[in-house]
């Protein structure tokens, strides 16, 4: 793995916090990102809800310098939530479905002409 982190391959925890996904991963493999799994995201805002396991993996992922991507997030409420909590990247349903590489090509290009402007 650090040789591929040595010729810029960037490297992903994901699905973490369910499974195999362990804590002492974090400690012997040298990942970039955490991506948070989506039922963590689905019961934030329950009464007995996630959010403070969220907040412990965005707390562990800043200590180490690594971002962190909150998987499945579709309602403005679960976006705000994980903004507020300092979850670095985003992606569900909220911001698009999933897509076919072809029109992946052109969402980017018009994201880098918008971000351009």
């Amino acid at each position: 793995m650090q040789q591929l982190r040595a010729i810029g391959v960037r490297i992903a925890l994901d699905d973490f916090g369910t499974g195999y996904s362990s804590l002492s991963y974090l400690q012997r493999f040298p990942f970039d990102k955490i991506k948070i799994d989506r039922c963590f995201v689905n019961d934030l805002a329950g009464a007995e809800g996630s959010s403070p396991i969220v907040q412990a993996v965005i707390n562990i992922a800043k200590a180490r310098n690594m971002t962190t991507t909150a998987e499945g997030v579709e309602t403005e409420q679960q976006r705000e939530m994980l903004l507020s909590l300092g979850c670095t990247e985003m992606q569900g349903y909220l911001f698009s479905p999933a897509r076919p590489v072809a029109e992946t090509r052109t969402l980017l290009f018009r994201a880098n002409s918008i971000a351009a402007a």
